[in-house]
Parts: structure tokens; C-alpha cells; sequence
């Protein structure tokens, strides 16, 4: 795993600087925390979010990554969420509350330590495998170049820089350093489980088509995500500059509110994507095509629907001219 070294996105964050880093207590991010820590980073905070998913077994992660901390003489800040009530309670995926609770715990801290970076352990597999997620939910190139070497998630208003050195790592490059530096970590069996539809793409549906081509397509798949996610990061500079001032504008005069007639003005293609990135800010999730088009829907002028339904019991409206949340 050496060539990450010369990844110049790592230049950005200086071995002398103080990062958050997520460590789950898998190999992963135990493998992650290894090198770093081999790299000459020192002031590393540890996080650990404790889901109460797997009971005894989650408590027994937790005490293995505090011991893990110390270890390494690194500080460590530790949470816990009842992930599984919080889900039922929003009516959304376990999965889904997991990853809010989980950055909304990671921006906290962020706060209280005075940093805006995080290391997460995501590598060449994950973006693989979320890739064909999102394409099977018939995502766009938002959806595709979901994710990326270096990205900002905004939370409660404040940035959060994630930053995924491993990206370009396949998980059998990390489980060959584990084994060559005896690695301790926990095994998650839930992994095994062929419910959620990640597992599934990892266990059944790749291998199903490498034996159906006859070939590795991770390497491909893994190629188109990069460039994806490349080309996302350009549109999405060019959408802060064609579009922002105008719908800022129109937002600010209405408490979060987007102009009908500024977006008109807009490519269709740049409609959607405001429409999004307008939804996301306001922490709307689940949010899919259809959803975006139906918002996008209310700008014709012939239309007689003034609100869409949003997941969370949360509705869009139009009126006099603006488009809003309720």
C-alpha cells in the first residue's frame, strides 16, 4: 500500500496536523490507524460510535478500540446511539439513521476538538460496491461519484472534510498488511448476513457476474467511479458559480426557500441537481429521482400540484413564487 504515499491529496493533511479518525474495530480502520500512525501522525483522535445493534458484541467493540487507543497513545472520544430505535422512530433503514448518527457524531467532535478533517477506512471495494447501489436505484452522476478521496459533508452548518486515504486499496491488499503486521481486530459477523443489499452485492451479485463475463470487473466498475466522481466534483464547482448567487438570493428573502423563477432560468440537467443539493442541505434523506422530478415539477407553469410528499412525514410547497419545506 505504499503508493498511497504518493497520492497528492495527501499533501493537503500534513502528518503534524490533528485529525479525527473512525475506527469501527475492524480490520478496515484498524489497518488504517497502523499506517497512519506509521506515517509520523501522532494526533489522531480515535471516534468510536457504539450503534447498540449487536449488544454484548458492540460493547465488546468498544472496549476493544479503547484499548486500541491507548495502544497507539492517541485521544479518543467514544458515543453511543440506540441506531435501531431511531430508525423506526424517522422510518427509515437501520443503515441510513447508522450513517446520520454516525457523521452527526463525527461533526461534534470535529467542534469540540477544533479540526475539520476525518479519517475513514472506506477502500476500493466499498466504492465498488456502492456504485452498483446507486445504479441499481437508478441514481444520476451524484449518486455514482458518491464517493470520493477527498469530500465535504455540511452538518449543523459546519464542513466536515472526509478524507478516504484507502480509496484505491482492495480489501485483499488490506487483509495481506494485516496479516503482515498480526493486526488484532474484530471480526463483525453481521457481515455475513445476506440481508442488507451491500452484502449481497459483495457476496452474491459480483461474483455472479465475474463468472458470468469470465472476467474481474471490479477493476472496470472501480475505474468508472473514480471518473464519475472526478467529473461530479467539476460540475458541481461550476454549479456554485452559474447558480448560487441567484438562489441564494432568492433562498435568503425566504427562510430556505427556492426561487421558481431563478430556477426556470436553469437547464433542466442543472434544475435536478439544485433541487438535490437544495434537499441534502436540509437534511432530507432517501432522496431519489422520482422525488427530485416531482419537486422539479412544481416550477411549470400549467401545474396545479403545489406539494410533494417527502419521506419523514415532510412536504415541499410552492407558493407566491417560492418553493419550500414544511
Amino acid at each position: 500500500m505504499n503508493q498511497i504515499q504518493n497520492k497528492n491529496f495527501l499533501r493537503g493533511f500534513p502528518p503534524d496536523g490533528r485529525y479525527l479518525i473512525a475506527i469501527s474495530g475492524g480490520r478496515d480502520s484498524v489497518a488504517l490507524l497502523h499506517w497512519l500512525h506509521q506515517r509520523g501522525y501522532r494526533k489522531l483522535v480515535v471516534c468510536h460510535l457504539n450503534h447498540q445493534l449487536r449488544g454484548r458484541s458492540s460493547d465488546a467493540d468498544a472496549n476493544f478500540v479503547e484499548k486500541l487507543a491507548a495502544k497507539y497513545d492517541v485521544d479518543l472520544e467514544m458515543g453511543s446511539a440506540n441506531v435501531r430505535a431511531l430508525a423506526a422512530k424517522q422510518k427509515i433503514s437501520i443503515e441510513t439513521a447508522a450513517r446520520e448518527v454516525r457523521y452527526n457524531f463525527f461533526a461534534q467532535v470535529a467542534k469540540q476538538r477544533r479540526t475539520q478533517a476525518i479519517f475513514l477506512g472506506h477502500h476500493a471495494d466499498d466504492l465498488v460496491e456502492t456504485f452498483l447501489i446507486n445504479l441499481f436505484r437508478g441514481s444520476g452522476k451524484t449518486g455514482l461519484g458518491a464517493i470520493r478521496e477527498v469530500s465535504k459533508r455540511r452538518i449543523e452548518g459546519d464542513d466536515l472534510t472526509i478524507v478516504r486515504p484507502f480509496l484505491g486499496v482492495w480489501r485483499g491488499e488490506i487483509d495481506r498488511y494485516v496479516g503482515k503486521h498480526r493486526l488484532k481486530f474484530r471480526e463483525d459477523a453481521s457481515n455475513k448476513n445476506l440481508a442488507p443489499l451491500r452484502n449481497r452485492i459483495r457476496g452474491r451479485i459480483i461474483p455472479y457476474l465475474e463468472k458470468a463475463l469470465g472476467r474481474n470487473i471490479r477493476h472496470s466498475i472501480w475505474r468508472a467511479a473514480m471518473i464519475a466522481a472526478e467529473e461530479e466534483h467539476w460540475i458541481e464547482d461550476q454549479l456554485l458559480d452559474a447558480t448560487d448567487v441567484d438562489l441564494r438570493a432568492g433562498a435568503s428573502s425566504a427562510k430556505g426557500a427556492l426561487s421558481v423563477a431563478d430556477l426556470r432560468d436553469l437547464p433542466i440537467a442543472l434544475q435536478r441537481r439544485e433541487i438535490l443539493k437544495w434537499l441534502r442541505t436540509r437534511k432530507i434523506i432517501n432522496v431519489g429521482f422520482d422525488v427530485v422530478e416531482d419537486v422539479r415539477l412544481l416550477l411549470g407553469h400549467e401545474s396545479r400540484v403545489a406539494k410533494v410528499n417527502l419521506p419523514q412525514d415532510r412536504h415541499v410547497r410552492r407558493r407566491a413564487g417560492k418553493i419550500f419545506i414544511e
